[in-house]
C-alpha cells in the first residue's frame, strides 16, 4: 500500500489520498464519477494520478515556472524520490472495476503516458512543465482576464494556414513571433488595415501555432488597460512561457485616458515591462486616435500645435513592427472563398463561384475575408436541406 504521507515535493496529494488509494465502494464510486467527469480512460487510477501531477501545482512546477524551465539537481532527485514513491500506485489494478475503462467521452488531458520507470516518469514531467506549465496555464493557448488569468475553453481553431494571401503580412508577423517564443528580441505589433482582413485571425492563428513552444494569448479589452500594471506582474510569474496580450480593434478618442496606461506599458513607465511579454493590436487607425482637420488648422486653442499632433501619433510610433493589411484583389476574395469551400468538401467551377461570390459582394459590405466568410455561410446554409 501507497503510504502519500511519504512524498516530499507532491504533498499537495495527500488531499486525494483516500481516492487514490482505498478500494471501498464509495472511493471506487467517486473514482467512476471522476473518469467520467475528466474523461479518463484505460487504467483510471494510472490516469487520475498523471491528471493530478499536470493540473495540481507542486513544488517542482513552481520552481521550473519561476525560473525558466530551470530546476536544482537536488529538487529533481526529491522528486524522483516522489515518483518512486508513487510507482505501484500507477501500476495498481487492485480494483478490476477501474481498469479497462472506457468513458462516455475520451479526453488526453496530459499529453503524456506512463513511463517504463520512475526517473524517465520523473523527466517526462519536469519537460512537461518547462514545455506547457501546469494546470490551466497547461490547457489553454488563449486567456482573459477577470483580476487573473481566465482559461478560454472554446477558443477558435484557426491556423496561418487558414488564411489565404497576405503572405508578407504572415512572414513578418511569424518572424517577430518566433523570435520572441526563442527569447530573442522582438517587437510589440501594431496590425493595421482595412476591415475584415484577416488582422484578428492572424494573432488568434499565433496562439495555435505557437502553443508547444511556451506561446499564450491574453484578450483584454480597452478599460483594463488600467489593470496593466498588474497583469505584468502576473504574467511576469510564468517565467518559462512567453505572453502575447491581444489588444482587438484598438482606437481612442482623445479623451480617453486609457491610451496613456499604453504608452506608458509600452514603454516610458517606472517599472520595465517583462521580457516574456509584447503587447500585439490590431486597429483600422494607422495612428490610434482620432485626428480631426481642426487638429492640423492653425490658430487652434492649442498653443504649440506641433505637441499636440507629436501626442496624438506617439502611441503608435512605440510599436516596433507595424504591419500593413490591404483589402484582398478580385482573384484573392474568390480564392479565399474556394480555400473556405474546400474545407467543407465543396468544389465551385470558377465561372459559378466567379458570379456568385462578386454578386455576394456587391450586395454587401466590400471585398474581404470576413464578406467571403458570410458567402460560404449562407451558401452552407441554403445547401443543407
Amino acid at each position: 500500500m501507497v503510504d502519500l504521507n511519504n512524498l516530499l515535493v507532491c504533498r499537495n496529494l495527500l488531499k486525494y489520498k483516500e481516492e487514490l488509494t482505498s478500494n471501498s465502494m464509495e472511493s471506487t464510486s467517486k473514482m467512476i464519477a471522476k473518469a467520467e467527469e475528466l474523461g479518463l480512460s484505460g487504467n483510471v487510477i494510472c490516469e487520475y494520478l498523471l491528471y493530478l501531477l499536470t493540473h495540481e501545482p507542486n513544488l517542482v512546477s513552481a520552481t521550473v515556472e519561476l525560473n525558466g524551465g530551470k530546476i536544482g539537481a537536488s529538487l529533481k532527485d526529491f522528486f524522483i524520490t516522489d515518483i518512486i514513491n508513487l510507482w505501484s500506485l500507477f501500476n495498481d489494478e487492485s480494483n478490476s472495476v477501474l481498469v479497462g475503462y472506457k468513458p462516455t467521452k475520451p479526453i488526453n488531458h496530459t499529453r503524456l503516458k506512463l513511463s517504463a520507470d520512475p526517473t524517465s516518469m520523473a523527466d517526462s514531467l519536469i519537460d512537461y512543465y518547462r514545455r506547457y506549465g501546469c494546470g490551466e496555464i497547461a490547457d489553454y493557448c488563449a486567456f482573459r482576464w477577470s483580476g487573473k488569468l481566465i482559461g478560454i475553453k472554446h477558443f477558435e481553431d484557426i491556423h496561418l494556414s487558414d488564411l489565404i494571401g497576405y503572405d508578407h503580412q504572415k512572414l513578418q508577423l511569424t518572424g517577430n513571433t518566433e523570435a520572441f517564443v526563442e527569447g530573442k528580441p522582438a517587437n510589440n505589433v501594431l496590425l493595421v488595415g482595412a476591415r475584415g482582413t484577416g488582422k484578428s485571425s492572424s494573432v488568434k492563428a499565433l496562439a495555435n501555432e505557437y502553443f508547444s513552444k511556451g506561446l499564450r494569448l491574453l484578450q483584454i479589452t480597452k478599460p483594463q488597460l488600467k489593470n496593466l500594471p498588474e497583469i505584468m506582474e502576473t504574467l511576469r510569474s510564468y517565467a518559462s512561457k512567453r505572453f502575447v496580450i491581444f489588444l482587438d480593434d484598438l482606437s481612442f478618442e482623445e479623451s480617453d485616458p486609457e491610451y496613456k496606461y499604453l504608452k506608458s506599458a509600452i514603454e516610458g513607465g517606472v517599472e520595465a515591462r517583462p521580457d516574456n511579454v509584447l503587447i500585439y493590436a490590431t486597429s483600422n487607425r494607422r495612428h490610434l486616435i482620432r485626428e480631426t482637420w481642426r487638429d492640423r488648422v492653425d490658430g487652434q486653442d492649442e498653443l504649440y500645435r506641433d505637441d499636440s499632433i507629436n501626442e496624438t501619433i506617439s502611441l503608435s510610433d512605440r510599436f516596433g513592427l507595424i504591419i500593413y493589411y490591404y483589402s484582398p484583389s478580385q482573384a484573392e476574395y474568390l480564392e479565399i472563398i474556394r480555400h473556405m469551400l474546400k474545407k467543407q468538401n465543396i468544389e465551385l467551377d470558377d465561372e459559378q463561384l466567379r458570379v456568385e461570390g462578386l454578386r455576394w459582394e456587391m450586395t454587401h459590405s466590400g471585398r474581404n475575408g470576413r464578406t467571403a466568410q458570410q458567402f460560404v455561410t449562407n451558401y452552407l446554409g441554403q445547401r443543407i436541406s
